[in-house]
């Protein structure tokens, strides 16, 4: 089996180093493709996997141009949201008329409405798809939804550091379980991931955006790590507000949400001095995933008639701090940011 890494930053480097532990007679043919400092390291001294005292060293084949992989049996995309469209392009090669493509990116995915039965069925989201590039030239139908829940950062190139969970969640786009998803599955167990195949992978995808929509943008204009969000009574009631009002826009495309909101934001808490992705982007002057965790479902609010309006306001504060540092280009706006 075939298996490509697009992005392999802080998650896509942990399911690399991951896959490379699996025995031989389990693992795939694998490749990562990222690049700069990160993929110099790799070449040059391999892929070092900490979690508490344990260092691992693996030596995956790393590259820059997907053109030198050719087509793989999966890719698996863990990129950025906001940089997967400019890097559509670059994925062409390694798209054979069988290969499927792995979507392990945060947030609301561009497929969302492929195959949803009812009035929004094949609906296209503008907010993460404005020009609808990837569903054009990746297309829903080679696509397995994926939400994968673990914390990982990259302390420096060459080297990912895993701090907590392994549970990862596969799904076909309208619920079967596929013989393309059942394997998939099975490889990644073998390698020591929870990967599990779900029915319902959109109710999946929503109990993690739940906590993205709210604690992501609140730990950015706060600076708050996720257990002093959830324990602070002023951002806890705030991230309740937006969380009500996620799950009622969740609950009228027909989501089931496992948890209630209390219990979803001990969750998060529980994580403890963990600082989210989003506030890590902003720290470190990087380009800041703000469309698919926020104002996919802002977008999704208004398709569905439902009133967001703490939503609307941490939206649009993030999206204004986001755009004065430079991190953020606001949807239609024409600015460069």
């Amino acid at each position: 089996m075939k298996i490509c890494i697009f992005g392999a930053g802080a998650i896509g480097g942990y399911l690399g180093a991951k896959l490379c532990s699996a025995k031989p007679e389990d693992g795939p043919e694998l490749i990562l493709v990222t690049r700069g400092p990160h993929l110099a390291a790799i070449r040059n001294k391999g892929l070092t996997l900490l979690h508490g005292d344990s260092a691992n060293l693996y030596h995956p084949k790393a590259l820059e141009d997907p053109a030198e992989a050719g087509p793989q049996d999966y890719v698996l995309v863990t990129l950025k949201a906001h940089s997967v469209a400019p890097a559509v392009a670059a994925m062409g090669p390694l798209l054979g008329p069988k290969t499927t493509v792995v979507w392990a990116v945060n947030g609301v995915p561009w497929w969302y409405f492929h195959g949803l039965k009812g009035k929004f069925e094949g609906r296209r989201l503008t907010s993460v798809d404005p020009d609808g590039v990837q569903w054009a030239k990746i297309g829903p139908e080679r696509t397995i939804g994926c939400v994968v829940y673990a914390a990982c950062d990259v302390p420096e190139p060459g080297c990912v550091r895993h701090i907590s969970g392994h549970r990862i969640v596969l799904g076909e786009l309208g619920g079967e379980e596929t013989g393309r998803v059942s394997a998939l599955s099975r490889v990644l167990s073998g390698a020591g991931l929870e990967a599990i195949v779900a029915p319902r992978i959109r109710d999946e995808i929503w109990q993690k955006l739940w906590g993205n929509c709210c604690f992501n943008p609140i730990s950015a204009l706060t600076g708050a790590t996720l257990e002093q969000i959830a324990s602070d009574p002023g951002t806890r009631a705030l991230c309740r507000k937006v969380m009500v009002e996620a799950q009622m826009i969740g609950q009228a495309l027909g989501v089931r949400f496992a948890m209630d909101v209390d219990r979803r934001i001990e969750e998060a808490g529980a994580v403890g001095a963990h600082k989210t992705s989003m506030l890590q982007d902003l720290e470190r002057g990087r380009p800041m995933e703000i469309d698919a965790l926020v104002t996919a479902v802002q977008e999704m609010g208004e398709l569905t008639g439902t009133p967001t309006p703490a939503l609307d306001a941490v939206l649009a504060l993030i999206q204004a701090r986001a755009e004065t540092e430079g991190l953020y280009t606001r949807p239609g706006s024409g600015r460069v940011g």
